[in-house]
């Protein structure tokens, strides 16, 4: 079964400077390290860690290996999303079984530290989804990796917990397409639907799905494009990625205040959000725990539903292309993805387009 989110890698164009980058800004610690000094002369990999949050930002060394190919086609991005399983060989076979296509055979990786299993298959685009079981193994990662301890860079400490979703962009009439292949290979569950009636603009929208695992920890966003009378914004992602891939990481904090603060103050770059958003905020969202005038000073957005609210802020694009951004997220019991602040998401989006000439 699969049980949470293990892991994240990033392919980039240079690992050590991502590294830093997420470090000094996002407040992640270094914990191991792969590359010519461990014997790797193909790639570079820096593990970072946060709490329960693992990033792995890895760089070939050669022009011609497969990771630099794939960063030259998408520019730096999300190339795995792997799972912690209980039994990675049934998790594997049985996506195989169910439609999967391989993308690495099941392995058991051995040092004197102990086994380490994995293996992976294809989602879309070119990112994979691994199965990870490391519970015989007691070294810092996985085979070939050291500890990496850097000293620790000037900045504020964020307090991100854990990885609460991950969203996929895929292209249009695609997304159903996605869902039924984490039904029916992964044995995920449908569980929010948002339509272009939910999710536009004057000038765009977007379909999207959710699916989760039976355990709820792994939640799967899937959106797609839908008409409009400009260029959607998963549109422009797909364009600039050349495909789909992962749109977004969302991170959970249970205190977001203290977390943008944080954040702004280390220099992360977030999407601006309107004064007048928290006009009505207090009549739409009801009686919030946290001071109305600080949400605006830090521009978090509120959403509510039945079983309580949700704050959130989404940073811009945290490389050149406008593809992959982060979430800061806190849930105050809401399990959804804040339906109300979707059009004060898109039109904040559509400006940054605009700035780029790409609505």
């Amino acid at each position: 079964m699969l049980l949470d989110f293990k892991y994240v890698e990033f392919f980039v164009a240079n690992a050590k400077q991502a590294s830093h980058f997420y470090r000094s800004v996002f407040g992640f610690t270094g914990h191991a390290y792969s590359g010519p000094e461990t014997g790797n002369e193909e790639f570079v990999s820096y593990v970072l860690k946060q709490n329960k949050i693992f990033f792995v930002l890895t760089t070939a060394l050669s022009q011609d290996h497969e990771i630099s190919k794939w960063v030259r086609k998408h520019g730096d991005g999300v190339s795995e999303v792997a799972f912690a399983s209980d039994s990675v060989m049934d998790d594997y076979d049985y996506a195989i079984n169910k439609g999967a296509s391989l993308s690495d055979k099941y392995t058991e990786l051995v040092d004197s530290d102990g086994v380490y299993k994995i293996a992976s298959v294809k989602t879309y685009g070119e990112v994979i989804h691994s199965f990870v079981d490391d519970g015989q193994y007691d070294g810092i990662w996985k085979p070939g990796y050291i500890n990496y301890y850097p000293e620790d860079l000037p900045g504020n400490k964020t307090d991100l917990l854990l990885v609460d979703h991950i969203v996929g962009n895929v292209e249009d009439n695609k997304m159903n397409d996605w869902i039924d292949f984490y039904e029916r290979s992964f044995n995920f569950k449908s569980f929010i639907e948002f339509t272009e009636d939910d999710i536009a603009t004057q000038y765009s929208s977007l379909r999207s799905k959710v699916v989760k695992s039976n355990n709820s920890r792994i939640k799967l966003p899937i959106n797609e494009p839908a008409e409009g009378l400009k260029k959607s914004q998963i549109q422009e992602y797909i364009d600039f990625n050349n495909g789909a891939g992962v749109q977004h990481i969302a991170l959970l904090t249970s205190d977001i205040v203290s977390t943008i603060s944080a954040l702004r103050e280390n220099g992360a770059d977030f999407l601006d959000v309107p004064d007048t958003y928290y006009d009505e905020l207090k009549s739409r969202v009801g009686d919030l725990d946290e001071d109305i005038n600080k949400l605006k000073e830090l521009k978090i957005l509120v959403d509510r539903d039945s079983d309580g609210y949700l704050l959130q802020l989404f940073t811009k694009p945290v490389q050149d292309r406008p593809t992959l951004f982060i979430e800061i997220i806190q849930r105050k019991g809401c399990q959804g993805f804040g339906k109300g602040n979707f059009m004060a998401l898109f039109e904040s989006i559509e400006k940054e387009q605009q700035k780029r000439g790409n609505l």
